[in-house]
């Protein structure tokens, strides 16, 4: 077995944390997805495994990964995010709606600080740290040139799981550790994009800068 299946074995099994085993398998589907069988369970990473370039979001959307079973799937956080990324030709489509919707990814591995979907999106601070390990694993074997953390929780997830010091997040931040170089984005939420935190053009800069920093562009 390769290294992707045995860690996707592994993670898919994780009970570590309680509240999120319990209401990842709760979730009741919206109705416009009636009929439809979650994934309710921690939501494997995806893309390019000989990515130069990793992508690190909050956590799997309660009807967006933790349906569909792919991280940054089938909700509107993952169209934003799709977007960009196809505008810089690091995917073949502009969208991300399901495990079959044929979108391949080039130099891109796109995994989350954690791994379950949390109640009203908000992982605990242990939650976060059971996360921590998943996530240096990893790093240590996609062995990425550039990381994008998308928010806060997941600049910190990936400063902890680098060993490297605490450094306050700020949308554009970068952080530079010889071997791999972490840059900061506000995450492409909904929330935040329609209230003009974060800008489609401003996204799109920070993922730029990474993929010429890891040589993909």
């Amino acid at each position: 077995m390769d290294w992707y299946s045995d860690f996707v074995a592994r993670l898919t099994a994780c009970q570590k944390c309680p509240r999120l085993a319990a209401y990842r398998s709760t979730v009741k589907p919206l109705k416009k997805y009636s009929g439809q069988p979650y994934w309710a369970r921690p939501v494997p990473p995806w893309g390019d495994l000989k990515a130069r370039v990793m992508v690190v979001g909050l956590a799997p959307a309660a009807h967006g990964g933790n349906r569909t079973g792919r991280m940054f799937t089938g909700d509107r956080s993952a169209q934003n995010l799709f977007k960009a990324l196809h505008l810089l030709g690091l995917s073949t489509r502009p969208y991300s709606i399901s495990k079959d919707d044929g979108v391949e990814l080039r130099c891109v591995y796109i995994t989350s600080a954690v791994k379950c979907a949390p109640p009203r999106n908000r992982p605990t601070q242990s939650e976060v740290e059971n996360c921590v390990a998943w996530l240096r694993e990893e790093i240590e074997a996609v062995k990425p040139r550039a990381v994008v953390a998308l928010g806060a929780v997941a600049w910190g997830a990936v400063l902890r799981a680098l060993g490297a010091a605490a450094v306050e997040f700020r949308h554009g931040a970068a952080v530079d550790l010889g071997w791999v170089k972490i840059y900061a984005s506000y995450h492409p939420s909904p929330r935040n994009m329609n209230t003009g935190r974060l800008s489609a053009e401003e996204l799109a800069e920070v993922l730029k800068r990474a993929a010429a920093e890891a040589g993909c562009i």
